[in-house]
């Protein structure tokens, strides 16, 4: 199969900005380990920072009707906390 020469500098272009992209991906993910490493030398918990930006990405709604649903799992599993009557 052969491309005409608009079509090679089209793909030629694609995959520019595509291996441009991975390196600014690259260079993000060394600066969220930077910063994580950071927090956790500062005597944060890395994992609940994880699960807290995670959850902060969340629709609150669709936040709130997991969390319920992980409480009625754990009520029913006998592993919650007696609630405070």
């Amino acid at each position: 199969m052969q491309l005409q020469t608009s079509a090679k500098d089209q793909l030629r272009a694609f995959v520019a900005r595509i291996e441009r992209l991975e390196e600014e991906k690259a260079a993000l993910a060394a600066d969220l380990r930077e910063v994580y490493a950071e927090a956790k030398g500062t005597g944060f918990d890395v994992k609940a920072l994880r699960s807290v930006v995670r959850l902060r990405k969340q629709d609150e709604n669709k936040r709130r009707e997991d969390e319920a649903v992980l409480s009625t799992y754990l009520h029913a599993l006998g592993m919650a906390e007696a609630e405070a009557a």
